[in-house]
């Protein structure tokens, strides 16, 4: 009799395994493949597909994709709930799947990304940054038109705002937006643009 109860835990841990790899298999289906063209997923989806302990398989698969050089990084509205973030700042975040270290020149060429575009996208977010996060689109077009062709600075803006690099509201004003906070360190990005740009002597 007791070695019946064991087979029956035992038979019970195997299938409770067995469903938990598949809500990270799910979870993973999830973050990988764009729906309605995002590339995420926002928690309460998660949720609603994974069951309440969705972290748990987030946490897994995260495990699993550090082996690859991948994480999952959670991207709040609100940057400060990072920290400590309670169940309903979960659920309104956008969770997506990005390499651990940045991209080097030649692997982001590899992966769609023109040098100038690149370059575009940098100088912009320095120029944003500098600003407290926020600049008005004219005074950003003015700045990149010094070292751009025109229809590459509006045809770039453009489709940074539609891919979430940037945001843009009703006057025009441009800020920072969720996947640059995904994506990139704003610290380094200011300290290595602050290097390249020539110190100004003092005048005589």
């Amino acid at each position: 009799m007791t070695s019946g109860l064991r087979s029956r835990g035992l038979s019970n841990v195997a299938e409770e395994q067995s469903a938990f790899a598949r809500r990270v298999k799910r979870a993973s289906q999830m973050l990988f493949f764009q729906r309605h063209r995002r590339p995420y997923a926002k928690g309460w989806e998660l949720r609603k597909v994974l069951g309440k302990d969705y972290m748990k398989a987030i946490k897994l698969l995260d495990a699993e994709l550090e082996k690859m050089g991948l994480r999952v990084k959670i991207v709040f509205d609100q940057p400060e709930a990072e920290a400590n973030p309670e169940e309903d700042q979960l659920e309104r975040a956008r969770f997506f799947v990005t390499l651990k270290e940045p991209l080097t020149l030649s692997e982001a060429n590899l992966a769609g990304w023109r040098v100038d575009d690149v370059a575009i996208l940098a100088a912009t977010l320095a120029f944003v940054l500098s600003r407290e996060g926020k600049a008005a689109r004219k005074e950003v077009v003015k700045l990149l038109r010094e070292k751009f062709p025109d229809w590459r600075v509006e045809a770039n803006l453009d489709r940074y705002v539609r891919r979430g690099y940037l945001g843009e509201d009703e006057a025009g004003m441009m800020f920072v937006d969720w996947r640059t906070r995904a994506e990139i360190d704003q610290r380094t990005l200011l300290s290595l643009v602050l290097a390249e740009t020539p110190q100004q002597t003092e005048a005589d």
